[in-house]
């Protein structure tokens, strides 16, 4: 029997769910705070992130909630959400990453790694937020 696991992280900004939104769906800013690609916040929409030496991977929208939700097909066949909420006057954003086969050692070596690597890469996204507020670009 396949063994599935995810991975959840949350992180709270103290920017609206507005200005979180856009760096998740805005390709420019996409590639300051994770990976270049011409991510879109439109369902069906195909694309490929730059994963740097783990390659280009392709990507399908599968949902989307205008400045509530975002969910795409991303590397291994797994499904990455972004669920926002308003909390206080900033965002808490909830990362969830579904579907890493533990039965595959490619997975299960990429579920240890991002398992590692995604607070990290909020913690990057925070940054990018604070920097793009002051300069105007959100």
């Amino acid at each position: 029997m396949t063994k599935r696991r995810s991975i959840e992280v949350e992180h709270v900004y103290a920017h609206p769910p507005a200005k979180v939104w856009k760096a998740l769906t805005d390709p420019k800013l996409h590639a300051r705070w994770w990976a270049a690609g011409d991510v879109r916040p439109v369902v069906g929409h195909t694309f490929e992130l730059d994963m740097g030496k783990w390659g280009m991977q392709p990507c399908e929208v599968l949902q989307v909630e205008p400045e509530r939700l975002l969910q795409y097909r991303f590397a291994l066949d797994t499904i990455i959400t972004w669920h926002l909420s308003p909390e206080g006057g900033g965002t808490r954003l909830k990362l969830v990453h579904d579907g890493f086969d533990l039965d595959s050692p490619l997975a299960k070596q990429a579920y240890e790694g991002m398992r590692n690597g995604w607070p990290a890469v909020l913690e990057h996204l925070g940054e990018t937020l604070d920097a793009a507020i002051p300069s105007g670009t959100l």
